[in-house]
């Protein structure tokens, strides 16, 4: 059987072009279009368009400061990663990337997975804590792209992962070794750990999602780890709708630090993107200078040596043909439908 592992991402776009960003934008405010109450599709089309243009700007104006979105190139080497950690350990599989608002497509790697005679698919989101318009919607547009083109291999879909020990450890080490570098002791008083989590409307909260709950589980497990028992958790919202987020968001949170220093890890990325480059690096260390708080950023490890063992113990269950239970995965709760996976469900 020749399988194939699709590893599924946002994407961003690698340069600051003003259509590239326009039509990137225009598909995430097409994609939640749910969040707002729209007469038609047409409807809901228009007011995605007027959305994309009106942020299009600002986020231009982030990419050129940061010289564009290193997100795809490193989720590519995420990707090569898995197949030769895959090949270490005797599988002959092959990985896929493919991502929700820009190139290559989440319908591509149907289409080429297809091509290449794959007849058991195994789609892994690549967002460490499951939300509805991340790790589910990238797996229903996988599923529907394999639907569409009338082609019906196995199909294993995984959502939530964040429990896994090994990705709790290198987090953990990665704000351990940062701190070190910078001659930050996180147990000082006058240090705040705060973890910066991406923010999700309130609307996906109410129907269900458990992300704010993955969120603060996941501050206390790292936490723990660290030997750090204070921390602050604040979440980067996208106010472009005028609905509510969750919170606190995180710049606000920053002026109510009673501290010297701030120490801040973005906990919903694997990548380097917009959102820690310009949103952190730049915005909240205005923010932070402000305050007059000494600010530290903690880098994303997605270059950890460890990062594609994880991913392969993810689908190991599911390349090898034993049960995924063995590996504590259980039904999905997020994603209810029949046969996804996931570390996060309780247990009954």
């Amino acid at each position: 059987m020749h399988t194939g592992v699709a590893l599924l991402n946002f994407g961003e776009p690698a340069e600051p072009e003003r259509d590239r960003v326009v039509d990137y934008l225009e598909r995430i405010f097409y994609a939640n279009a749910d969040l707002e109450d729209a007469d038609s599709e047409d409807a809901a089309r228009e007011r995605a368009r007027k959305l994309a243009q009106r942020r299009a700007p600002g986020l231009l104006e982030e990419y050129e400061e940061i010289g564009g979105s290193p997100l795809n190139e490193q989720a590519r080497a995420q990707t090569e990663a898995l197949e030769a950690a895959l090949a270490d350990r005797g599988y002959d599989v092959t990985t896929y990337l493919g991502m929700q608002y820009t190139e290559p497509f989440i319908e591509d790697v149907a289409e080429q997975a297809h091509a290449d005679g794959v007849d058991r698919l195994i789609g892994l989101p690549i967002y460490p804590l499951c939300g509805p318009s991340t790790n589910v919607l990238a797996l229903d547009e996988l599923e529907s792209a394999v639907g569409d083109l009338g082609w019906d291999p196995e199909f294993r879909p995984i959502t939530g992962w964040h429990k896994h020990p090994t990705y709790n450890r290198l987090r953990a080490e990665a704000i351990e070794s940062f701190a070190g570098e910078h001659g930050v002791d996180l147990t000082a008083d006058d240090t705040a750990l705060v973890f910066s989590a991406h923010g999700t409307p309130k609307h996906y909260l109410k129907e269900g999602s458990r992300y704010d709950i993955y969120v603060e589980e996941y501050c206390d497990v790292v936490s723990s780890l660290l030997g750090v028992p204070g921390y602050r958790i604040g979440y980067q919202n996208h106010e472009n709708r005028d609905i509510p987020w969750t919170e606190p968001e995180v710049e606000d949170l920053i002026g109510e630090v009673d501290a010297d220093r701030v120490v801040v890890d973005p906990i919903s990325f694997l990548h380097e993107q917009s959102e820690t480059l310009s949103e952190l690096d730049i915005e909240l260390s205005e923010e932070a200078d402000e305050e007059d708080l000494e600010f530290y950023r903690v880098p994303i490890p997605h270059d950890d040596e460890r990062v594609p063992e994880v991913f392969a113990d993810l689908v190991e269950p599911f390349v090898a043909d034993f049960e995924p239970e063995y590996y504590q995965f259980r039904q999905c709760q997020c994603r209810d439908d029949p046969g996804t996976m996931c570390l996060n469900a309780p247990r009954e």
